[in-house]
């Protein structure tokens, strides 16, 4: 039977719904999620394999243009480096929405000689069907797109027609990887990424984008995981806050981020959490290192 296999990256604007879709379309939850923009800072693969079709996601961080830190430079490199090693691209796009990001997406792709599929995500939120046209036909002449499909990430509408659009244009290819085979990222990670989408969840204003996480310990024992992690700010007035008036604020993220793990990998878990400072992180070479692709 003739198999198709490629690399799709997602790529998109912060908070357009990239790591929603990830998401639904590898059919777990391995990319951290927000309201907030900018919650991805890492590239993640996920795999999904069919009986004749095995797409290799790769989510991206937003690009972001307005920041000046070392880590939105490098995230936004990082995100637009990975369109030259796809062979097909869905470039995910908030309605009809179309700002400086949009531009500077465009313009980059107009050196990728790869097919890009826009998806116009978010139709939900239309307040009439009828706009989706008007959407559409103000899209199509922005960029040569292959195809445009509309869906709804955040309510799975219309994303087994994206999967069948993005199937035409994959490689026909045997498998990369195993059939069982779902992301290159370790439970650890995923962990990490829990603790700080609770963060992002409790947390008001710019404070989640000044905290990082690193797992100290993850150790999988016989009745539970122990999990020990730090986050990490940069001011001792963030500190305060993170913790809260008597550790409430951090016992609240604590329990958010142990029950949303325990839910991914099936298991009991022991979940410590220390915040500690490091003043600039953002702009320090070796942790923004961390997140180089």
């Amino acid at each position: 039977m003739e198999t198709r296999c490629g690399y799709v990256a997602i790529i998109g604007r912060p908070n357009s719904g990239k790591s929603t879709l990830f998401n639904r379309l590898v059919g777990q939850k391995i990319s951290s999620t927000s309201y907030k923009p900018q919650t991805t800072r890492h590239r993640i693969v996920g795999v999904k394999t069919g009986s004749n079709v095995q797409f290799i996601f790769v989510d991206t961080p937003g690009i972001h243009l307005g920041g000046k830190r070392l880590l939105n430079r490098v995230l936004n490199k990082n995100a637009l480096n990975v369109l030259h090693d796809v062979h097909l691209i869905f470039w995910v796009i908030d309605r009809g929405q179309w700002t400086q990001e949009e531009e500077h997406i465009k313009k980059a792709l107009n050196n990728i000689d790869c097919p890009v599929i826009l998806v116009v995500n978010k139709i939900d939120k239309l307040e009439r069907r009828d706009d989706l046209l008007v959407i559409l036909k103000h899209l199509s002449i922005k960029f040569s797109f292959a195809e445009i499909v509309p869906i709804s990430a955040l309510k799975q509408d219309n994303i087994a027609d994206l999967i069948e659009t993005g199937k035409r244009y994959l490689p026909e290819s045997e498998f990369f990887y195993p059939e069982e085979y779902l992301t290159d990222r370790d439970r650890a990670f995923i962990a990490s990424e829990t603790i700080r989408e609770a963060a992002f969840m409790y947390l008001e204003k710019e404070l989640p984008y000044s905290t990082h996480v690193e797992i100290e310990k993850y150790e999988d024992q016989a009745e539970r995981v122990h999990i020990s992690a730090i986050i990490w700010v940069e001011k001792n007035g963030q500190k305060a806050i993170l913790i809260g008036r008597k550790g409430e604020m951090l016992k609240k993220i604590g329990s958010r981020a142990r029950s949303e793990i325990q839910k991914q990998i099936e298991s009991k878990v022991h979940l410590e959490l220390w915040v500690k400072l490091k003043k600039d992180w953002q702009d320090n070479p070796q942790i923004v290192g961390n997140y180089e692709s």
